[in-house]
């Protein structure tokens, strides 16, 4: 691991028992798989992209301590809804003591609120659609086809977005993928608002071809053969902030090759953390404890296994320090 500097120093001192036991194990364990020529696959649930989680993945990516990610729509296009109009933003301190009078006051302002920051409509949702709209009917025309990300690497390498960045390109993450041609999947981004907003645009045929941005089942043929090739090169571990569909999603392509599609000779995950802050309970996958993924054929015996239970907001940047030496 890096050599220590203030914030890393800190964090080794202080946390010794519990969560914050798990927080050094789960850093140590990255670091190990790093230093062993190992890879690093990262999903983002949640809400981390309006959380700024950019202001420390970013530098991770540049540093190639993360080799692919897996997001939601929303956390893909939240760090772009960032970048363009982070100076509109709104934090609101008291979210809790809001009436549904003062939500809707929201609304009429144009302010959709996340927990404690409300992004506006018009300088995010409506300037991103601009520039993608442009993108997809382009795509249509030519009868081209793209997936979610593909479509912002393209514009943000194009410099479609340099005019409008309201923070330092360098603090948001996908930039930092873009220029990097990280690998990314996104599955279930129909469920975002750029999903949203091209399904309504195909409603009114603005677009003719639905199918001019790939989704689901493409993107699981096309992890199924980033696994399969890394895998046979390097160990990849499993670094899951959040649940929901970013892990559950790309954690079932070793047992899909291994199980129906008979392969043999496919390496499980050969690290895993989970940051949640789902407590095991009856059914519930994302609060399920890593030894349970076991019996799913997605993890070995021998993995090393760690699950913060803790506000990845917090951890999160923590163990990027960490891995930073900050």
């Amino acid at each position: 691991m890096t050599k220590s500097a203030p914030v890393s120093s800190f964090i080794r001192h202080h946390y010794r028992h519990f969560n914050s036991a798990a927080l050094i194990d789960a850093a140590q364990g990255y670091a190990d798989l790093l230093g062993r020529g190992g890879k690093m696959f990262m999903t983002i649930a949640g809400a981390m992209s309006t959380a700024e989680l950019g202001l420390s993945l970013a530098e991770m990516i540049r540093r190639d301590k993360v080799h692919a990610i897996c997001c939601t729509g929303a956390n893909l296009e939240e760090d772009v809804f960032n970048l363009v109009a982070h100076d509109h933003y709104l934090r609101i301190q008291h979210y809790r003591q809001l009436t549904p009078d003062d939500e809707e006051s929201l609304l009429a302002r144009g302010l959709n609120r996340v927990t404690d920051t409300c992004i506006p409509e018009e300088e995010a949702f409506r300037h991103l659609e601009r520039k993608l709209l442009d993108a997809w009917q382009a795509a249509d025309r030519a009868g081209e086809r793209y997936y979610p990300h593909e479509f912002l690497y393209r514009l943000i390498l194009a410099g479609k977005f340099k005019e409008s960045y309201r923070i330092d390109p360098k603090e948001s993450w996908v930039v930092a993928a873009a220029e990097k041609n990280l690998p990314m999947f996104v599955p279930g981004w129909e469920d975002s608002t750029c999903g949203n907003i091209y399904a309504a645009h195909c409603i009114k045929k603005d677009v003719r071809n639905v199918h001019a941005v790939r989704t689901g089942i493409e993107y699981m043929v096309d992890l199924a053969d980033w696994y399969r090739r890394e895998s046979a090169k390097a160990p990849i571990g499993f670094f899951q902030i959040g649940g929901g569909i970013a892990g559950d999603f790309p954690i079932c392509v070793v047992p899909m090759m291994e199980q129906d599609l008979k392969m043999h000779d496919i390496q499980r995950w050969s690290y895993f953390c989970q940051i949640s802050d789902s407590t095991t309970s009856y059914g519930s996958y994302s609060g399920a404890v890593p030894n349970e993924k076991i019996t799913w054929g997605k993890l070995a015996v021998d993995t090393p296994k760690f699950i913060i239970e803790s506000d990845a907001t917090i951890v999160a940047p923590l163990i990027f320090a960490i891995l930073l030496g900050e």
